[in-house]
Formats: C-alpha cells, structure tokens, sequence
C-alpha cells in the first residue's frame, strides 16, 4: 500500500525487517562459499503500539508474526553468493474503533552482484509479492502486489569465499518503483481504525 511515504509497502516491511535487512544481513553471515551454502527458516512475533499512526494522532496495537526462509547459493566458484528470501508477515492493527488485519507473502532476490574493484560490492535485489488488507468480515479494502527493484552498498571485507566479514553500508535506492495496483496503506485502514 503505498502513497503515503511514511507507510508505504517497502516502509513497512522495513519497520518488520524483511526488506533490506534481512538479504543485507543473511548475505553478511554466509559461509564460505560452497554448493547450496546455507538455507535457514525462522519464525519470531512482534507487537508495538504507535502513539500516532499515519501521522492523525491515533494510537493503535500492531501484532505480527514473519516467517522467513532464506537461501544462499553460488552461481559460479569463486563469485559471491546470492540470495533469495521467502517471507510472509500477518500483523493485526487494532485501536479502540475497530481492527484490520494484514497479509503480505513475498520473495526478495539477488538479481546482479557488482564487485565495484573498490571493497565494495553493489547487489540488485528483486522484491516481489502481495500485501493484502481486510476488514473484521474478512473483506479486502486495500492490496498491493507488484514487485520493486533496489540495490544496496556492501563493504566487502571477506574474501568472495568468505564473505563473512562483509558489513552493509547503504540502501542506494530503487531502480525500478512498484509495478501494479498500489493502493494507499492508511487511507485503506483510517475508515476503520481512526
């Protein structure tokens, strides 16, 4: 859902840790470089309450749960590992008016590693996936499926064997903004909640 930057779709799944972090990180922690080098699941809960959602001075409870799969594989001996993360995310919001749930499911990709001969590596990521919203009955009010392009700056301490040193230093921006139907994340959820 996006429109409003502080809540757009990638915002948002930033706040939970899928986008961006998560291939940054899991590229960082990789071993050395083999065939399928890892592949790891996991699953953690997550609740806050913000004191002023979508900037109208409201508070509503956020619950979530993510479960993310990620896999890290060499395409060549010798070249660093790309990544791919499978993930969904349910999160309820609830305020004092009324609640509305949340699912997004999605993949997020290396598409292209770019050792800049510098230290650095610039990585390509493909995200892509359905955010969908529903009211109390179950109905849809809001969707988001589509897909985004963004690259990000790694420090390249390790060797291309051993990135394990590797440190993200910058989310460089999209190359490509979302495709298909993006509908406003809060004006989907004020009618209900505000």
């Amino acid at each position: 859902m996006s429109g409003s930057p502080r809540h757009s779709g990638a915002r948002r799944l930033l706040a939970t840790g899928i986008v961006f972090g998560i291939a940054a990180t899991a590229l960082i922690a990789s071993p050395a470089a083999a065939r399928p080098l890892e592949h790891e699941l996991f699953s953690e809960a997550f609740s806050f309450t913000d004191t002023n959602f979508c900037d109208v001075g409201i508070s509503v409870d956020i619950e979530g749960v993510r479960e993310v799969h990620f896999l890290f594989n060499s395409r060549q001996p010798g070249t660093p590992p790309f990544g791919q993360v499978n993930f969904t995310v349910d999160v309820v919001y609830a305020s004092e008016n009324g609640v509305v749930t949340e699912h997004v499911r999605g993949i997020e990709k290396d598409l292209k590693i770019t050792d800049n001969e510098d230290g650095t590596l610039t990585i390509l990521v493909l995200s892509t996936g359905n955010a969908t919203l529903y009211d109390e009955t179950g109905k849809a009010i809001g969707r988001n499926p589509g897909q985004v392009r963004f690259e990000l700056l790694i420090d390249h301490n390790g060797t291309v064997a051993d990135p394990s040193d590797d440190v993200f230093l910058e989310f460089l921006g999209q190359v490509k903004g979302s495709t298909g139907r993006n509908d406003d994340f809060c004006e989907a959820v004020l009618p209900i909640l505000g």
